[in-house]
């Protein structure tokens, strides 16, 4: 059968690969390492949960001036250095044979993530999970999740010669994922046990805890 005109888009920490936890500490050693003393950790109640957005907001605190873009280079590529300190991530259990299996049934697949490019794309890299720069959108773009999100879906018709896709689905598992989903009017699916419950409060009729069943859920 062929899928290839459905897309799915996937969030990357705490979906493909375990790395949410280490990733708070390798954001916040490096917002010190711009000078950043005064860190506000708590990034469950940001406005946006984005690295972009993240440096802006202890940047504009710390510093007492505005943001700028100029800023989000030099942050990446700190971020890329103290991620490479640590042992390589984990995948979450699945991750790597359910992104094989799509793309062997013809499913369209793009990722778009909080992060920035090179830490996202070194994170995928370790956990050998396939991916193509073409259609990985990141917080580089913007501070909200709805507009990288809806790029991704532009650089995936692009990317695989499409000029519409009559269905897409969006993999997270944080709620900013499930209410961008909500807001765009995308199919969610919901992955892991950590916001699990929430989740469903908040209306995700599908979940599942790991990435092993998600493929045959697709099929």
């Amino acid at each position: 059968m062929d899928h290839s005109n459905k897309l799915i888009i996937f969030d990357i920490d705490g979906t493909l690969t375990d790395s949410v936890a280490l990733y708070h500490k390798v954001v916040i050693d490096a917002l010190k390492l711009m000078g950043i003393s005064n860190i506000d950790t708590d990034f469950y109640h940001y406005k946006y949960h984005t690295d972009s957005y993240t440096l802006k907001v202890n940047y504009e605190n710390w510093f007492q001036k505005p943001y700028h873009k100029d800023l989000l280079a030099e942050f990446e590529e700190i971020l890329y250095q103290e991620l490479l300190k640590y042992p390589p991530v984990q995948e979450i259990i699945g991750a790597k044979n359910c992104i094989a299996q799509l793309q062997k049934a013809g499913f369209s697949i793009a990722f778009a993530t909080g992060s920035l490019p090179k830490p996202a794309m070194l994170k995928l890299e370790q956990c050998k999970i396939w991916f193509d720069p073409q259609v990985l959108t990141t917080s580089e773009i913007s501070f909200d999740r709805e507009t990288f999100v809806l790029q991704a879906i532009e650089n995936a018709k692009q990317f695989y010669k499409v000029n519409h896709f009559d269905g897409i689905y969006s993999v997270g598992d944080g709620i900013w994922d499930l209410q961008t989903a909500q807001k765009l009017h995308l199919n969610f699916i919901g992955i892991g046990t950590k916001q699990k419950t929430k989740l469903k409060e908040l209306g995700c009729l599908t979940h599942f805890d790991d990435l092993t069943k998600l493929a045959s859920y697709f099929i």
